[in-house]
C-alpha cells in the first residue's frame, strides 16, 4: 500500500479520505469488557496484544485498564499506525499510564507487514475508506491479496489481516461500518468472517451516533478456530425509535442490556434493543439478518401469503446518471441567451415525492428538465443523438465541451463526449413506472403515467415481462404501507440515522405481493388507483389508512 491509512488529527477533507475516527471511551470500553467476557486467556506466560490502527490508543487503553494487575504485566502490545503525530499521542498515553506493560508501537502499515507474528486479543477500530476514495487500483489489489470480490471498503482487507494474525484460540473485538452485514459488496466478508473466525457476537449500533461520522458503526466479536464451535452467533441492534419507552438506561450502550424487543430511554432519545442470532438462509455469503421468534414466525406468516415478490414484475433500476449535472439538469433553460435548447425531457427528482402520486415542487429551481442527448432505437435499445439535427442543444454542448471531455471514462467506454453516462431507454418512458427516491424515513413511492425521466437519486420499476398491468398498482399500495416498514425491518433490519431507510435494489425487489387473483387483493388494486386519482386531498388521507390496513390483513397480519 503505496499511502497512509489513518489520518486521525487531520483535516475534514483528510479524515474522509483516510478513514479516520476518534474511538470513544464508553465505545472503547464496551469493547474491551465484552472481549475478556470472552476471552480465555493464556494461564501463564506472555499475553500477546494487537491493535492495527491504534490512533491515540483509546482501545488499547480501555482493554489494558480492564485486565487485572497481573494480568496487564503478562501483556506484550502491539500498536500501529502509519500517521506518526496520532503514534506519538498514542505512545505518551499508554506509557505513562501502564509503564509495566512491554509496548512496541510501529509507525507501519499493518496490511503491508502484517505477518505469522499471533496475537491472543485484538481490538480494533480501522480506517473506514469507501472504495470511491481509496480507488479503483488499491481496491483491487487488496482484493486480489485477501481474496476478496466486489466493492472492497478497507476495513475489509483488515477483518482478514487480523484472522491471519489471530492466535487460533484468540479473541477479538473490531469496530467497522454495519454496511457489510446487509450490503452485496459485503457478500464475501461475510462468509469470510464465518470461514476463518468463530463469530460470537455481532453488535449493529445504529443510529447511536457514537462517531462524530456520518457511519453507522458495528462490532464483530470473534474467536480463533481452535476455540468451541458456535452455530448461532448472537446478534443485537439498537436503533431509534418514536415508540414509548419501556424502561430508562444511562446511555445507548448501557441500554444493550435491555431484554429483547424492548424500548429503552436513554440520554432524551428511545432506542428500540433487539436480540437474537444471525440467519442468513444457510447461505455462507447471505445477507445477516436478525432472527428471533417473534421475527422468524411474523416472516413466516408473511412468506405463507405471498405469492410472487416485486422482482417478478420487472428489473427495478437506477435514474440517470450524468456525471455533469449542471450542463444536463437545469430549472431555468428558458434563460439562455439562445433561448431553450431542444431535446429537453421532463425530470423527476427526489423533490417530486409524494405517496402515490408524484408533487409539484413548490421551490421553482426543484422543477428541472433534462437535455437527454439519447434517443430510442428499434428492439428497445438507445442511441446517441446526431447533434446536427438539434442545432440549438448542439452549440448549447459545445460552449461546455471542455467540461464534458473531461469525463475521460465516458470517451474510453466509446460513448460520444456529450452522452450521459447512465442513461435510460426512451422508448419505455411512455409505460407507468413505480418511482421512489433511494432514502426516505417513510417508504415514498408513486406511480408516474407521464413518461417523466428519473433522476440518479431515485430508482424505478416498471413492468418487465408484460404481465398484469394492475401489479404496478398493488406494488404501490404495499410499499408505501406501514406492513412494508415493518417487514423492512424484520428482514433487514438495517437503517441510517434517524431512522431513515434505504430503499435500494437489494431490498425493494424482496418486497413481497399477495397473489392478484384474490379478492381482497382486486380490492386493494382498485383503492390504489383510486388514490392516485385524488391524491392530494383529504378524502385521500382517510382512503390511505383504509388501505394500510388491507395491506397487513392481505397478508395473514393485523395491523401494527
Amino acid at each position: 500500500m503505496n499511502k497512509p491509512q489513518a489520518r486521525r488529527y487531520s483535516d475534514a477533507d483528510s479524515v474522509k479520505a483516510e478513514g479516520s475516527t476518534y474511538t470513544p471511551l464508553g465505545l472503547a470500553t464496551f469493547v474491551a469488557k465484552q472481549i475478556l467476557t470472552l476471552a480465555r486467556l493464556p494461564p501463564e506466560g506472555r499475553i500477546r496484544v494487537l491493535d492495527p490502527a491504534m490512533g491515540d490508543g483509546a482501545l488499547l487503553d480501555a482493554l489494558l485498564a480492564e485486565l487485572d494487575a497481573h494480568d496487564r504485566k503478562r501483556c506484550a502490545v502491539v500498536g500501529y499506525d502509519t500517521d506518526p503525530s496520532a503514534l506519538a499521542i498514542g505512545r505518551a498515553r499508554l506509557a505513562s499510564r501502564y509503564p509495566d506493560v512491554d509496548f512496541q508501537f510501529r509507525a507501519q502499515d499493518f496490511l503491508a507487514v502484517a505477518n505469522g507474528h499471533r496475537y491472543d486479543l485484538v481490538i480494533a477500530n480501522p480506517p473506514y475508506v469507501r472504495t470511491q476514495i481509496m480507488g479503483t487500483n488499491q481496491a483491487q489489489s487488496l482484493a486480489d491479496r485477501y481474496g476478496l470480490t466486489g466493492r472492497v471498503d478497507l476495513y475489509y482487507p483488515f477483518l482478514m489481516a487480523i484472522a491471519g494474525v489471530l492466535d487460533p484460540a484468540g479473541t477479538v473485538g473490531v469496530i467497522t461500518s454495519n454496511r457489510f452485514i446487509t450490503t452485496k459488496s459485503g457478500q464475501s466478508v461475510r462468509s469470510a468472517l464465518l470461514e476463518r473466525f468463530r463469530v460470537r457476537h455481532v453488535v449493529d449500533l445504529g443510529d447511536t451516533k457514537l462517531f462524530d461520522a456520518a457511519v453507522l458503526p458495528a462490532i464483530t466479536f470473534a474467536q480463533g478456530l481452535d476455540t468451541e464451535p458456535s452455530r448461532s452467533p448472537k446478534f443485537s441492534s439498537i436503533y431509534e425509535t418514536l415508540d414509548e419507552a419501556e424502561s430508562t438506561a444511562t446511555s445507548a450502550l448501557v441500554a444493550l442490556s435491555a431484554g429483547d424487543d424492548q424500548v429503552v430511554s436513554a440520554a432524551g432519545r428511545r432506542y428500540r434493543v433487539r436480540h437474537g442470532v444471525i440467519n442468513n438462509a444457510g447461505q455462507a455469503e447471505g445477507v445477516w439478518r436478525l432472527a428471533t421468534g417473534v421475527t422468524d414466525d411474523w416472516l413466516a406468516t408473511v412468506e405463507a401469503n405471498t405469492w410472487k415478490t416485486f422482482r417478478h414484475i420487472g428489473k427495478i433500476r437506477v435514474g440517470v446518471k450524468t456525471t455533469a449535472d449542471k450542463v444536463f439538469l437545469k430549472s431555468d433553460w428558458e434563460a439562455l441567451p439562445g433561448g431553450a435548447p431542444e431535446l429537453l425531457q421532463p425530470l423527476i427528482t427526489r423533490h417530486c415525492a409524494r405517496r402515490f402520486k408524484a408533487s409539484v415542487p413548490e421551490n421553482p429551481k426543484h422543477r428541472k428538465r433534462i437535455l437527454y442527448p439519447h434517443v430510442g432505437t428499434p428492439g428497445g435499445g438507445r442511441a446517441a443523438i446526431n447533434l446536427d439535427q438539434f442545432p440549438k442543444a448542439k452549440a448549447y454542448l459545445e460552449s461546455h465541451r471542455a467540461q464534458l471531455e473531461a469525463r475521460t471514462y465516458v470517451i474510453e467506454a466509446g460513448r460520444r463526449w456529450y452522452e450521459i453516462w447512465v442513461p435510460q431507454d426512451p422508448g419505455a418512458w411512455k409505460l407507468p413506472k413505480l418511482v421512489f427516491p433511494d432514502i426516505s424515513e417513510k417508504p415514498t413511492f408513486w406511480v408516474d403515467l407521464d413518461g417523466g425521466v428519473v433522476n440518479g437519486e431515485c430508482y424505478f420499476l416498471r413492468n418487465d415481462n408484460g404481465t398484469d398491468p394492475d401489479l404496478i398498482w398493488l406494488a404501490m399500495a404495499v410499499a408505501n404501507s406501514t406492513f412494508i416498514e415493518a417487514f423492512y425491518d424484520h428482514r433487514f433490519n438495517n437503517k441510517l440515522y434517524s431512522g431513515r431507510r434505504r430503499f435500494i435494489t437489494q431490498y425493494v425487489e424482496l418486497f413481497p405481493l399477495p397473489d392478484p387473483a384474490r379478492a381482497e387483493t382486486a380490492a386493494i388494486i382498485a383503492t390504489a388507483k383510486h388514490l392516485y386519482d385524488i391524491t392530494p386531498c383529504p378524502e385521500a388521507v382517510e382512503l390511505a389508512a383504509n388501505l394500510d390496513k388491507r395491506v397487513w390483513e392481505v397478508f395473514g397480519l393485523l395491523t401494527k
